[in-house]
């Protein structure tokens, strides 16, 4: 079981390597497409490189509301307490 801090490092991680967005510009409250200039297709590669660390299905409809960095960590901890 992972905790919203581990999962923060995971996905700044993948931010950072992935995507080479800037680590102090990734805040749980920094918007994907506004602060990190994140695209739909980005979006589908974070999808992607997240259900290959967590090992689980991501379904895109727990997607469509996640706007920030926060409600990405929400939704991968809700998926990996599953």
């Amino acid at each position: 079981m992972q905790n919203r801090e581990q999962i923060l490092q995971m996905l700044s991680r993948i931010l950072e390597d992935e995507f080479e967005i800037d680590a102090a510009d990734i805040t749980p409250e920094a918007s994907l497409y506004q602060d990190l200039d994140l695209d739909s297709i980005d979006a589908v590669d974070l999808v992607i490189k997240l259900q290959q660390i967590t090992g689980k299905k991501i379904q895109p409809e727990a997607f469509k509301a996640v706007r920030t960095v926060d409600d990405v960590v929400s939704a991968i901890q809700q998926l990996v307490n599953e």
